[in-house]
C-alpha cells in the first residue's frame, strides 16, 4: 500500500542535542581533541581595547578557520553559509542549534589587525606540533625539506617593468609590504636580480617559470618535517627561487631548535640544497649528516679528464692528475700574506707547464692551455662527506622517506585546494601556509590516534 507524503508539523518543544548527530568517526571530532586554545583571550587580551561594545569571540573565529581549511572551503563567504547549515560545523565552533554565524568581513577585519600583531596564527601551528610531540608522532632522528610553489592572487597578463613604475600614490596592503621586505632574505634581498616582470597587485610575488608550461606569479612554501610520521616541524613563506629556499631551510632547523629543543640526525633533501656552503653549514655548525646529492657542476662535455679524475692528497694538500704529476696552489715560496682563497671561495690547484708539455696525457687533459687547472672549494670536506653518505643503504632510505614532504604538497594542493593563494602580499601567504600546516598537522593526529587511544611511544 501507498504511503501518504509526510508533511513537516511544527511542535511546540524540541529535544534536541548537536552531540548525538555528529557521527563518532566525524574528522572534526577527531580534531576536536587536539585543539588547544585556552591561552588564546590572554594571549590577544593586550590587543583588545578595554572599553567599547564586546567583540565576536576571538575562538569561534578560530574554530571558523580550522575548519575552513581542514575541509577545504575556501571562500571565507562560503565558509560562513557551511557553518551556519552544518551540523558538525557548529558543534565543533560551539555555536549551537541558534548560535549566530559571525559575518564573512569579520576574518579580514581581526587578520589584517590583531592576528597578525599577536603572531596568533604561528602560535597555533606551534601548538599542532607540540600536542604532535606530546603524542610521540616525532622521532626527531632524520628530517626532510623541500618547498613548493604556490600560484599568487595576480594577473600574469598584468605587470610593471620595475618597482618604481608601482602606483606609490595610492599604495594597497600588498604593495606596502612588498616595500617593508625589500631587506628580508626572504624576499628582496634573496638575489640581486631584478624579476622580469612585476605584478602591480602584488609585487612581491615571483615571476615563475619552474614547472615548464606558461609563467605565473607565485610564492613558495617551505616544509621541515620529521620523517617518523610525517609531521610538519616548521613552515616558512618565501619568494619563489632557490636561494631564499636554503635561507628557509636554516631558518627553520634553527628555530625548531631553539622552540623545541630538537634537532635531526639527518637532513633529506633535493640538489636545490647541496651547495657548498649549505653542506658545510650542516655538517660543521649543525652537526647534521647531510643525505642531500651534491650541486656540482665540473662535469666537462668536451671528453677532457674532469675534477673527480683528479685525486687529492689531504695530507700534502695538493692534486694528482692521471699521468701522476703534482697539482699545487703555489709552486714558489711567495713572501706576502695574500689569501689563497679568492673572493668566490674556490681554492685553485695548477700543474706545472714543463710537465704537461711532455705529458702524453696533453691532449685528454688541457688540449687548449699551457697547463691543467683544477677548482676544489673551502667547503669540499663537508662534499666529500655528502659523496661519502650517498653510498650508504642508509641514503637510499632517506631519498625514499624524502617523499613525505612530497606527498604534504600534493595533499595540500588536491585536498585542501591551495593551489592558488586568496590573500595577498607576503603577510597574506605566510598566514594561509601557517594554516594549511595546522590543518594538515591535525589531520595527521587525527589518522594516526584514533579516540581513546594511548599515546605513540617515543
Amino acid at each position: 500500500m501507498m504511503g501518504d507524503r509526510t508533511k513537516i508539523q511544527e511542535a511546540l518543544f524540541y529535544e534536541f542535542r548537536l552531540e548525538d548527530h555528529v557521527p563518532a568517526g566525524h574528522l572534526l571530532r577527531s580534531i576536536d581533541r587536539f585543539v588547544d586554545l585556552d591561552g588564546l583571550r590572554e594571549h590577544l587580551r593586550p590587543f583588545y581595547s578595554g572599553t567599547g561594545r564586546p567583540s565576536i569571540d576571538p575562538e569561534l573565529i578560530i574554530r571558523m578557520l580550522i575548519v575552513g581549511y581542514v575541509m577545504g572551503i575556501r571562500s571565507e563567504r562560503r565558509l560562513c553559509e557551511e557553518v551556519h547549515l552544518n551540523l558538525a560545523y557548529r558543534w565543533f565552533c560551539g555555536l549551537g542549534l541558534d548560535g549566530p554565524v559571525p559575518d564573512h568581513s569579520t576574518f579580514s577585519k581581526n587578520r589584517h589587525g590583531r592576528f597578525r600583531e599577536s603572531d596568533l596564527l604561528r602560535q597555533m601551528f606551534e601548538m599542532t606540533v607540540r600536542q604532535c610531540i606530546v603524542e610521540g608522532l616525532v622521532g626527531s632522528e632524520g628530517f626532510a625539506i623541500d618547498a613548493s610553489t604556490i600560484k599568487a592572487d595576480a594577473n600574469r597578463q598584468r605587470s610593471v617593468p620595475s618597482p618604481d613604475k608601482l602606483p606609490i600614490e595610492a599604495a594597497h596592503r600588498a604593495v606596502r609590504e612588498y616595500f617593508s621586505v625589500l631587506d628580508d632574505a626572504a624576499f628582496g634581498s634573496a638575489t640581486p636580480v631584478q624579476p622580469k616582470y612585476i605584478s602591480p597587485v602584488d609585487p612581491a610575488a615571483r615571476w615563475n617559470a619552474a614547472s615548464g608550461g606558461l609563467a605565473y606569479y607565485a610564492y613558495c612554501t617551505n616544509y621541515l618535517i620529521d620523517l617518523k610520521s610525517a609531521v610538519i616541524m616548521d613552515v616558512e613563506t618565501t619568494t619563489a627561487i632557490r636561494q631564499a629556499e636554503v635561507t628557509a631551510q636554516r631558518r627553520m632547523i634553527e628555530h625548531t631548535q631553539e622552540t623545541f629543543g630538537i634537532w635531526p640526525e639527518r637532513l633529506a633533501a633535493d640538489t636545490a640544497y647541496g651547495s657548498a656552503e649549505n653542506l658545510a653549514w650542516l655538517v660543521h655548525e649543525r652537526g647534521i649528516e647531510p643525505h642531500i646529492p651534491v650541486f656540482d657542476k665540473s662535469a666537462r662535455q668536451d671528453g677532457t679528464f674532469e675534477r673527480r679524475d683528479f685525486t687529492y692528497d689531504h695530507v700534502h694538500d695538493f692534486y694528482v692528475c692521471p699521468g701522476g704529476q703534482e697539482l699545487k696552489q703555489q709552486w714558489r715560496k711567495i713572501n706576502s700574506d695574500r689569501p689563497n682563497t679568492s673572493p668566490d671561495n674556490l681554492l685553485r690547484y695548477r700543474s706545472s707547464k714543463l710537465a704537461c708539455d711532455v705529458c702524453t696525457l696533453k691532449q685528454k687533459c688541457c688540449p687548449n692551455q699551457p697547463n691543467r687547472k683544477v677548482l676544489r672549494s673551502v667547503h669540499e670536506g663537508a662534499r666529500d662527506l655528502a659523496r661519502d653518505i650517498a653510498l650508504t643503504d642508509a641514503y637510499i632510505v632517506s631519498r625514499r622517506e624524502r617523499k613525505k614532504v612530497e606527498m604534504l604538497f600534493a595533499h595540500l594542493k588536491r585536498i585542501l585546494k591551495i593551489d592558488r593563494l586568496r590573500l595577498r602580499g607576503p603577510n597574506g601567504a605566510r598566514d594561509e601556509f601557517h594554516l594549511a600546516a595546522t590543518a594538515q598537522n591535525l589531520r595527521k593526529m587525527a589518522k594516526l590516534i584514533p579516540a581513546g587511544a594511548p599515546a605513540l611511544s617515543t
